[in-house]
């Protein structure tokens, strides 16, 4: 019989389900996805950490978790976009205890023990996300019955209840606990990409190297005048983009090199930084697989792959850059591009691992300009 487990959230409002995964005790922002599969993807994406992840779909396991990577190795396996789990909880409608599925390992719980994060079943999901859309910025805290520690995201959170019962990850610089501590060749090749890794999603090292490109990680605190590649790209990853140390000041460098430059969800928004422009914290944020983003100029629509609390501020873009993409729903910005000079990036994720794959036409693009660059 599984032990009792609560969500407290900061409007006020409580939850009581059963536990799976480890009995410790967690806090962080509230998001949700709606994704119906890759859940496992998403569990492993360095951008939620520090997040409580709250899946939308009714069934989440019932393929199992397949063999877990130790690291990063060529060929990269499918299945994970990190090493290990980044999300700081879990929570899902309905899990499955029996696993369905020719590589799977083990069953979500297991996993969630053995990854020593916590997750909470039994909610009504769906009206979770109602309360996450209605209530700006909402915090929560996952308590279980007889809890036995608390959840370990690294130094960077090491005592934020002294803050107060709810952890906000956007006050703390925590770039360092996804980063690559020291420049990591991933494979060799011609054009030569530089990632500056704000905690890097695989599958983007996976179209690359798809792509004969040479890739190579930089840690996001890096001296970027130091590294010789062909063009750049700056990586997803959670947070604050004003909480990144000295990478603002080091990537408004890279805008005198003239080297192609392709930013990704917190890529975008460091790009915009160091262009001169502005970013916010938004009410809600945009989550979920189904954000329609408009190429600006045209009619062409896509769906999108999204979740990000930050968005470049409309009125901030400097003159020679142009909005490129624009939130459907909402109208906000979510791509910009210079008009004379290789420089673009997106606040959605055109290598969404568990779709949309709309626009995976982006980083395709963004290649063959590399390229045409080396000639």
């Amino acid at each position: 019989m599984r032990r009792k487990c609560s969500l407290t959230l900061s409007n006020g409002h409580s939850f009581e389900g059963e536990l799976i995964g480890a009995p410790l005790l967690a806090s962080g922002e509230m998001v949700f996805t709606t994704g119906m599969v890759g859940y496992s993807e998403a569990l492993t994406d360095p951008s939620y950490f520090g997040q409580i992840l709250v899946f939308t779909y009714p069934l989440i396991g019932n393929y199992g978790i397949p063999e877990v990577p130790k690291s990063l190795k060529i060929p990269i396996p499918t299945g994970f976009e990190s090493a290990k789990v980044h999300a700081s909880a879990v929570i899902v409608s309905v899990d499955c205890a029996e696993t369905f599925h020719w590589r799977s390992l083990q069953s979500l719980d297991k996993w969630l023990t053995n990854e020593g994060v916590p997750g909470i079943v039994g909610i009504d999901t769906r009206h979770l996300v109602h309360m996450i859309r209605g209530t700006k910025n909402l915090l929560g805290t996952v308590t279980p019955e007889s809890k036995t520690g608390q959840r370990a995201m690294g130094k960077t959170f090491e005592g934020w209840q002294t803050k107060g019962p709810f952890l906000d990850p956007s006050e703390f610089p925590i770039l360092e606990e996804v980063s690559v501590r020291t420049p990591q060749l991933i494979q060799k090749g011609s054009p030569h990409i530089a990632i500056v890794d704000c905690g890097v999603k695989w599958n983007i090292i996976r179209q690359l190297l798809d792509q004969g490109c040479g890739v190579e990680l930089i840690p996001f605190d890096y001296d970027l005048s130091k590294v010789k590649c062909d063009g750049w790209l700056i990586s997803n990853g959670p947070g604050d983009p004003k909480q990144t140390g000295p990478l603002i000041g080091n990537m408004r460098n890279l805008l005198d090199k003239k080297k192609p430059i392709l930013g990704i969800c917190l890529g975008h928004q460091l790009l915009s930084l160091a262009a001169g422009m502005n970013t916010v914290r938004m009410a809600y944020g945009h989550r979920s697989h189904n954000q329609p983003v408009q190429l600006v100029g045209t009619r062409r629509g896509f769906i999108s792959s999204q979740n990000h609390g930050y968005v470049v501020e409309d009125t901030s873009l400097p003159q020679g850059w142009d909005v490129w993409f624009r939130n459907a729903n909402d109208q906000t910005v979510e791509g910009i591009r210079h008009k004379d000079l290789p420089y673009r990036s997106v606040q959605f994720h055109p290598e969404a691992a568990g779709g949309p794959r709309d626009t995976a036409w982006i980083i395709r693009e963004f290649v063959d300009e590399v390229k045409t660059k080396c000639q």
